[in-house]
């Protein structure tokens, strides 16, 4: 597309991504351990699923670093997806994993041990998932481990958020794992729309330029949008409306084209 900017993809630093990811399945697993009877029958926020649904849910993403490993190599040399692709296609086996978690909801009692099972699984394998020259087995193609790992912390966070909003009781984020989600996220917008006409920034941890458009290189941008990075996150999963974000103050968007990248959310749903 014409106006597109063009650079490599985000490298994720392995020791990173494996701290990240086992520090916020802990901070979920002891909040789940903490939601009394009555929390876990609340709404959770997303359709259908009460609380103790989404804590199935996110048993089994903690556990499907687990299961790759344990599948059959890919028959292919090279990755087939990359992080972008991953968030912008997940919406197209949406039903298909609504399916699978109240299957896994209703085959067990207790979601918060299914959770604790989980991450001693996943904590085993670890290692093996932060690599790079190892590609896993997906849905959409071949990943690498690492690429795949780095999916495991955004659903971590994510749902960890979805059980903060569900249940009064905040589930605390891990700052470098709140930072790669923000970094995912953001580079996913910037894959679906590209361009350079307008800014989206999430300080301390994105900043990155989309939409086709004139193209601005010099001094500030004509075009910017600014938010906090749960903020983001929420606009960037639609669990939050643009309106509402600024409405509340939430989001600042400045400029002509600022208001277009509203119509380019959610990237992941």
């Amino acid at each position: 597309m014409s106006g597109a900017v063009r650079r490599k993809p985000r490298a994720y630093h392995p020791d990173r991504v494996r701290d990240a990811l086992l520090a916020q399945v802990e901070f979920v697993r002891l909040a789940a351990h903490e939601l009394d009877a009555a929390q876990r029958a609340k709404a959770s926020g997303l359709p259908g699923w009460d609380v103790r649904t989404l804590i199935a849910h996110i048993a089994g993403q903690t556990d499907a670093l687990p299961r790759k490993l344990a599948e059959p190599a890919p028959s292919a040399t090279r990755p087939e997806v990359d992080l972008n692709r991953w968030v912008v296609s997940n919406s197209s086996v949406a039903d298909e994993l609504d399916e699978a978690t109240r299957r896994d909801a209703g085959a067990r009692e207790d979601q918060a041990a299914a959770l604790d099972a989980a991450a001693e699984e996943l904590e085993a394998v670890i290692e093996t998932g932060i690599r790079e020259d190892l590609l896993l087995p997906g849905r959409f193609g071949a990943m690498r481990a690492l690429d795949f790992t780095v999916t495991r912390v955004v659903e971590l966070v994510v749902h960890g958020d979805d059980l903060t909003r569900a249940t009064g009781r905040p589930v605390r984020l891990d700052r470098q794992a709140l930072a790669i989600t923000v970094r995912v996220l953001a580079d996913a917008l910037a894959a679906k729309a590209p361009g350079s006409s307008t800014e989206l920034r999430v300080p301390p941890f994105a900043a990155v330029q989309c939409l086709a458009g004139p193209r601005h290189t010099r001094g500030t941008p004509p075009n910017v949008v600014e938010t906090d990075p749960v903020t983001w996150m929420r606009l960037a999963t639609g669990r939050l409306a643009w309106r509402t974000a600024t409405a509340t103050g939430r989001l600042r968007a400045s400029g002509e084209r600022a208001g277009a990248l509203a119509g380019e959310l959610p990237v992941l749903s």
